[in-house]
């Protein structure tokens, strides 16, 4: 039975897993202590997580291992009767109620209520001694069980990381009873058996199931980290998502905080504030992710050291002046020094010294120039995720030129041409570039699983120095099974 209690907290590790907790980690000084990530997981979000678990139960009570139970007792008459119950497994189970309950300061604790389950076997027993001489008979039987299970979830930290520890666990028997094939083997053999098997049973039972559930926690709980840790992963760049801080269990949430460090090839960031206080999130939503300023402009610092910040445009978005198209151009557009990222109340702001240059290809000649500039761009942008998409909408731009070298104006001093190519940048330039850098974030997010699940009504808000994304979401069970069948 306690193998249901142990899928129990595997699923429930998920839980477990996003809030990291640390009672065997050491902290060090300042400033490794200092916040980037900020993950909250409220009381409803724990209630979605643990109704879902029904189904894992029973898939971790199927692939269940149980051990061969042997024993003999000393009978009147009989002499010794030994017994062994072989090829033990679960034939069917069934979950009538699960409650969770966030103790604050102490522990997650799942109470699985009148879990029903029958196992099937084999059963040997013989005799040695008295009117007997080694006599041996096997019978299949059915062991009907009704059994509570309390389980006790512990967050530590290993290895800067969650280590969920299950074995505060616990079973109540309600019912074992033991049915052999037919019930045609004498009343009084059945009773026998009964009477000193059920004990030593229980006793399996609860080592067996409480031992596998205590491993299926810490197995989930590094599966999460792992697929969190991939999620903010790419090539040579990625986010240390380490814990900063020994997790907080609330009667309404739990909450971890992580270091959020940019690291990329032998580049590793530092910094030395934190502007995160509990009172920046609330517990109306059942999911809340809150990350630093410094995050964001570490990783666009990253994707700029890494060549990333770098397009191409071709095409009919490329028709510079008016009743001329240039099909065979092609313009680059790459970014010349860090980008500048500040989150303030209206959005995202980026500012960054961009350069464009745009070629010509006229039919069997070499490539042109027509067109080199470098300016500095500002742009307000607000972030929205819709449909399992990244939707980025710029909002006021300003445009400083730097450098302007232009074919139809050799002199520089035509006001009309830089005129028009500044409107052409706000209106078509900027535009484009977002649009790319939509697609591409959504893109990675999709190729780390993000669009598997289901999120209900996300949002991005942006403040001074901080970013929060708050979301409900429905979790889909059938990972979760794909997961257990292929670990199992």
């Amino acid at each position: 039975m306690l193998w249901a209690g142990r899928m129990r907290l595997r699923t429930f590790g998920i839980l477990l897993v996003l809030v990291h907790t640390s009672a065997a980690c050491e902290f060090g000084p300042f400033p490794y202590s200092v916040t980037g990530i900020v993950c909250r997981m409220t009381k409803p979000a724990a209630l979605l997580l643990n109704q879902e678990t029904a189904q894992v139960i029973q898939a971790a009570f199927r692939n269940a291992k149980f051990p061969n139970i042997t024993g003999e007792r000393s009978m009147r008459l009989l002499g010794k009767v030994a017994y062994g119950l072989t090829n033990i497994q679960v034939n069917d189970l069934s979950i009538e109620q699960s409650e969770v309950e966030l103790k604050e300061n102490d522990a997650i604790h799942i109470a699985i209520k009148n879990v029903t389950a029958f196992f099937k076997g084999t059963l040997t027993y013989g005799y040695a001694g008295g009117w007997f001489l080694h006599l041996f008979h096997s019978v299949d039987f059915e062991i009907e069980s009704s059994i509570d299970l309390q389980i006790n979830i512990k967050l530590m930290c290993q290895k800067d990381q969650v280590a969920a520890d299950a074995s505060d666990c616990y079973l109540t028997f309600h019912k074992l009873m033991l049915h052999l094939q037919g019930d045609k083997e004498p009343g009084w053999l059945k009773q026998l058996f009964v009477d000193f098997i059920s004990f030593t049973l229980k006793l399996v039972l609860k080592s067996e199931v409480c031992n596998e559930i205590n491993f299926l926690a810490q197995v989930l709980a590094d599966f999460v980290h792992d697929l969190a840790e991939n999620f903010v992963r790419d090539e040579d760049i990625s986010v240390d998502i380490s814990l900063a801080s020994v997790p907080l269990i609330k009667a309404n949430y739990l909450e971890s905080h992580h270091k959020g460090l940019v690291l990329y090839k032998n580049y590793s960031d530092v910094f030395s504030d934190s502007v995160f206080s509990p009172s920046l999130l609330t517990e109306s939503r059942m999911l809340y992710f809150w990350l630093s300023e410094h995050i964001l402009g570490s990783l666009a610092s990253a994707a700029f050291l890494d060549k990333r910040l770098v397009l191409t445009i071709r095409g009919e978005k490329l028709q510079i002046f008016q009743g001329t198209s240039y099909n065979n151009s092609v313009a680059k557009v790459w970014s010349l020094a860090h980008p500048q990222i500040s989150l303030q109340p209206e959005g995202t702001v980026v500012k960054s010294l961009v350069a464009v240059e745009v070629s010509i290809f006229p039919t069997g000649e070499e490539p042109l120039m027509v067109l080199y500039m470098e300016k500095e761009i500002t742009v307000t942008i607000q972030a929205v995720y819709v449909e399992k998409k990244l939707i980025l909408h710029p909002l006021d731009s300003r445009i400083e030129f730097k450098v302007f070298k232009c074919t139809a104006d050799p002199s520089g001093n035509d006001p009309s041409i830089r005129n028009f190519l500044q409107t052409m940048i706000s209106v078509v330039g900027i535009p484009e570039v977002i649009s790319r850098i939509e697609q591409a974030l959504t893109s990675l997010m999709n190729s780390k699983g993000l669009h598997l699940f289901e999120i209900r009504n996300p949002e991005i808000i942006t403040r001074k120095g901080y970013v929060i994304v708050q979301l409900d979401f429905s979790f889909p069970n059938h990972l979760l099974l794909d997961f257990l069948e292929k670990r199992l």
